[in-house]
């Protein structure tokens, strides 16, 4: 397998304490050019310098002298509406960092990294030519993951390229037979996912370590936990309707049946103790352990069918956030014990009377359909109905950030006891020019 010679240690992976700082401005340089007799010879995949080295073995890709742009002035209050972008820039990937404190957005052009609370464009890169359809974020570090996309890809979308932004270049990738759907990052993995494969990588070599089947995943589904020390991977499993839970410190695989139909979303905690699904049907979400696979709880978005855009788990595990189709985003309050038993668990659920459960007495609740004592949200946001949506919790307490496709940037407020319909604080359009900033 591809190896690299003389790994060194590997960088804080959010160096700086300042949640709401750039990115680290000089992160140590570790990972070095493969060369050809470390390359695997897997015929699904294969991991390579690039082929122009300029002298040194890795390509440059002609970006050594792209300049480092900032927003020349990063103040919070870019626009005061979040409408689509005049301009004809289209965007073709979003997705925070692992702590929610940031989001990447890929472009036709290139991409930017935007910090979340205060809101402001910490810096980007555009690409004379070509887009970027995959952004993944290790933390605040400068090291990035790039795929290529649109309709004139800057890379091959084929490979995973690694961007280290001090140095402004791809210091190594990966290459596929087939488009890469997602990457997952953590300081110590790199996931990269296809159609029917997600293959699982060291960081410091780059060499293979793991290798799983996947139903078809078009979406590029998969979610790894980023505690120090625990590694939980979850993607679709085998069939329809099944999640497939790695816990590679304990070596055990766990399936859990979580829906009838196929899966469309899910999201793990951060420490990878519960994953919450959603199928396509869009109506119910369940939450369950990825230790045995228990369904913990289960609460309804609504009534009819939808898609389900985002998962998120607040930090304490208390809230669950969900976004659809249908413009509305809902938090609901969880109300998990993962250490109680299971007549332990009946007794924790909440009461008919509690926020967000509707009150029905004992004997309809036998006897009327499940709707009708269901859990509902606690809070809710309306958004534009048919847009796409991405949602976290955000770093000030009982605060969500919402981030939409069309380039719009939503911080809201929720009320954790009297509920109802969250407070707007912030909405900004992220894709304006710089001269709007």
């Amino acid at each position: 397998m591809a190896a690299i010679s003389e790994p060194p240690s590997w960088p804080d992976p959010n160096p700086n304490p300042n949640p709401n700082s750039a990115l680290d401005p000089d992160p140590p340089s570790f990972l070095s050019p493969l060369d050809d007799e470390h390359r695997p010879q897997s015929p699904e995949q294969s991991v390579q310098d690039d082929g122009d080295d300029g002298g040194d073995g890795t390509d440059r890709g002609g970006l050594d002298n792209q300049p480092f742009i900032e927003s020349p002035n990063p103040s919070p209050n870019p626009s005061l509406y979040a409408v689509p972008t005049p301009s004809a820039l289209t965007l073709l990937h979003l997705s925070f960092n692992q702590d929610h404190g940031c989001f990447a957005a890929g472009t036709d052009r290139g991409f930017r990294i935007y910090n979340c609370d205060p809101f402001r464009e910490i810096f980007r890169r555009d690409f004379d030519e070509g887009g970027i359809g995959v952004v993944e974020m290790l933390f605040r570090c400068n090291i990035l993951a790039l795929v290529g996309g649109g309709s004139r890809p800057h890379y091959p979308p084929s490979k995973v390229m690694i961007w280290d932004d001090h140095q402004s270049r791809c210091i190594g990738e990966l290459s596929f037979r087939s488009e890469v759907r997602a990457v997952r990052l953590r300081r110590d993995r790199i996931i990269v996912v296809l159609d029917h494969k997600i293959f699982v990588y060291n960081f410091a070599d780059l060499k293979l370590v793991h290798q799983i089947e996947t139903v078809p995943n078009p979406k590029g589904l998969c979610a790894v936990s980023q505690q120090q020390g625990s590694l939980v991977l979850v993607c679709p499993g085998g069939q329809k309707g099944q999640v497939r839970v790695e816990h590679y410190g304990a070596r055990k695989t766990k399936f859990i049946m979580a829906h009838d139909s196929r899966i469309a979303c899910f999201a793990l905690s951060q420490d990878g103790q519960l994953i919450a699904t959603a199928s396509t049907k869009g109506t119910l979400i369940r939450v369950f352990s990825t230790a045995d696979g228990t369904l913990l709880q289960e609460v309804r978005r609504g009534a009819d069918r939808a898609e389900i855009h985002s998962l998120a788990f607040s930090a304490n595990m208390q809230w669950l956030v969900v976004s659809s189709d249908k413009g509305t985003v809902h938090v609901f309050s969880l109300k998990v014990n993962l250490g109680s038993t299971g007549s332990e668990k009946a007794r924790s659920s909440p009461e008919p009377n509690s926020q967000g459960v509707h009150s029905i007495p004992s004997f309809f609740r036998g006897v009327l359909p499940k709707y009708f004592h269901s859990e509902w949200s606690v809070a809710q946001f309306r958004l534009h109905e048919g847009s796409q949506y991405i949602v976290a919790f955000g770093h000030q307490k009982n605060t969500i950030v919402i981030l939409g496709m069309d380039g719009s940037f939503y911080r809201c407020e929720y009320d954790p006891v009297a509920g109802g319909e969250m407070k707007q604080l912030e909405c900004y359009n992220f894709l304006k020019t710089e001269e709007a900033f």
